[in-house]
């Protein structure tokens, strides 16, 4: 399970935390302007814009989980068990397999309207990258610096729901994500009135009360209502602290290992990544290792035919004040 954010302050800043039970030994790939692309409809991207994202590479191909292109438009997929349906190809439109549809759109769109305008005839079908790589259940949410979209393949067709609140976890359906926020209305970042009893004197004893109710399991329904409520209400004095916020509203969502068990295998935040989109720079840090790590990419050159693969490793986050 997992759980992704749009984050629009003085800078622009996308990600998520990828919430499994093992690691799918990760990397951050760049597929520059010429590194061509093929799509399982036949078609292929000999030249687009560059691409940058968490990945697992199989057989020479990124697997993208997340990324954003050279223009600022991003993409993350999330689990979204027993509401995702792919269907047979269609003989009109635009055809996309769940495997691809991070690099498709990301090689044809500059922007969630150009994304909106590509996915309305487009199809997400049943099509696989090969016998060893199942379809996985999936849902995802476009962004860029306007807004974001959400974009659900269920048994009726391809559904896109605006996103006015820029966070998404995995099932239920997003416009049931969104309804659910209804039933936390009264939650504040402010202290609580009495509205129980005019006769009761009663009074808050704790900092942080007007929050009480707001859910703390790890549960899809629960980390949407938390990361929502923690990002509608974020304050940031300074450009330099908005990394920081980001990386505190995903650490609020973040998955403990012990705490959601698979039957003798156990959940947790494998890593959690930040993408500077104006800036075009990848942060991420690991479950095992909390300092952040970094690729730009305009250190790289956008222009190469070469897949550029970097292993996502564990920083030490341990500095010793008093040894030399």
């Amino acid at each position: 399970m997992c759980t992704a954010l749009n984050f629009v302050k003085n800078r622009h800043y996308f990600g998520r935390n990828l919430d499994v039970e093992f690691s799918y030994g990760e990397s951050i790939a760049l597929s520059p302007r010429n590194f061509p692309l093929a799509f399982s409809d036949g078609t292929r991207a000999d030249s687009h814009p560059a691409i940058m994202g968490v990945a697992h590479v199989a057989e020479g191909y990124p697997l993208y989980f997340d990324a954003i292109n050279e223009h600022g438009l991003c993409v993350a997929a999330l689990n979204f068990p027993l509401f995702a349906h792919y269907h047979a190809p269609c003989k009109s439109g635009v055809n996309i397999a769940p495997y691809e549809f991070i690099p498709r759109i990301l090689c044809t769109c500059k922007s969630v309207e150009e994304a909106k305008r590509l996915l309305s005839s487009a199809t997400v079908c049943n099509l696989t990258f090969g016998e060893n790589y199942p379809n996985t259940t999936l849902h995802w949410i476009i962004a860029d610096e306007s807004g974001a979209i959400v974009a659900e393949s269920v048994k009726d067709g391809l559904k896109i729901y605006d996103n006015p609140v820029g966070v998404l976890t995995n099932s239920p359906t997003f416009d049931m994500q969104l309804y659910a926020l209804n039933d936390y209305m009264s939650l504040s970042p402010n202290p609580p009135q009495n509205n129980f009893s005019p006769s009761l004197a009663l009074k808050a004893y704790s900092r942080g009360m007007g929050a009480l109710g707001l859910p703390g399991d790890f549960s899809s329904k629960s980390r949407f209502v938390r990361a929502v409520f923690t990002h509608e209400n974020s304050v940031c004095d300074s450009e330099k602290e908005e990394l920081a916020q980001f990386f505190r509203i995903l650490d609020g969502v973040a998955q403990p290992k012990g705490c959601v068990n698979l039957g003798g295998k156990y959940e947790y935040t494998v890593y959690t990544d930040a993408y500077d989109v104006k800036n075009l720079v990848c942060y991420y840090k690991t479950y095992f290792g909390t300092a952040l790590s970094a690729v730009d990419m305009k250190a790289e050159d956008r222009d190469g035919a070469t897949l550029v693969n970097y292993p996502i490793k564990v920083t030490d986050s341990v500095i010793y004040d008093n040894l030399k």
